[in-house]
């Protein structure tokens, strides 16, 4: 009988790059909980979203890898591949940001930015891509942020990245979506992670972001789940090139 939970993804399998904290581990356990078996990718070992992805009774693969060059990509999906037997869904988490007023930012803070923010997703997804064109069918989710649709404050390479993950997400949705390929992206706003403790510390810049925020609160990896699951399973199937804001109402105010 056919699985009538169009959001179950038993059976399937998951690569998450930067997975072991934050977001990218928010949405591997959510990943977990509705069913996929996960391959998470980054510098530092995963070591608590492994326990919490296996006492699920998921199946978890730790890939050590470093994004902040295109070398390790073919042997991370080699490695997925070998671990777990399958590649049904890549998300596109791992991410750098780097503050500084525009008129002194540095080159290598626009590249370090740069490579792993949108190269390292870009050339994820083409590696990730040829296995899943190959099947037929696959799902890509992006992670791109509020500075997708709004310019920023000193965050000059990551607004550029955010910008470039919306734009090759509606690109290889115009390639692939009639191949059977799902890209999207999410586009969290602003959440309780590392990369906001500068914020969350300056006590005004919290307040001026709390006050627009609707919802009232920062976010949290969890709340991104529930669409990272959408965006995974079937449920998704004729969604394709949209960014999904995941914002507390941010962009609505």
């Amino acid at each position: 009988m056919a699985n009538r939970n169009p959001f179950n993804l038993e059976g399937k399998v998951a690569l998450v790059t930067g997975a072991n904290t934050g977001l990218g581990q928010g949405i591997a356990i959510a990943l977990a909980e509705a069913g996929a078996d996960i391959a998470a990718a980054g510098i530092s070992p995963p070591t608590d979203t492994e326990a919490r992805v296996r006492a699920l009774g998921r199946r978890f693969v730790a890939i050590e890898a470093n994004l902040s060059s295109i070398e390790p990509v073919e042997r991370i999906v080699r490695e997925t591949l070998g671990g777990l037997g399958g590649l049904d869904i890549l998300v596109n988490n791992a991410g750098l940001i780097r503050r500084a007023d525009a008129v002194e930012f540095s080159e290598q803070d626009w590249d370090d930015v740069m490579n792993v923010n949108v190269k390292g997703a870009f050339f994820m997804s083409q590696a990730a891509g040829r296995h899943m064109l190959a099947q037929g069918r696959g799902k890509i989710i992006n992670i791109a942020s509020m500075l997708s649709f709004q310019g920023g404050i000193r965050v000059p390479s990551y607004t550029a990245s955010k910008s470039g993950i919306a734009g090759i997400t509606r690109l290889l949705a115009n390639e692939w979506a009639a191949k059977g390929l799902n890209i999207n992206a999410i586009a969290p706003g602003y959440m309780a992670t590392d990369n906001t403790a500068q914020l969350r510390a300056d006590a005004a810049r919290s307040k001026a972001i709390l006050d627009r925020i609707p919802a009232e609160r920062w976010g949290t990896p969890a709340d991104l789940g529930g669409t990272a699951v959408f965006l995974a399973s079937s449920a998704s199937d004729y969604v394709n090139g949209a960014i999904i804001p995941v914002d507390g109402g941010w962009l609505a105010r």
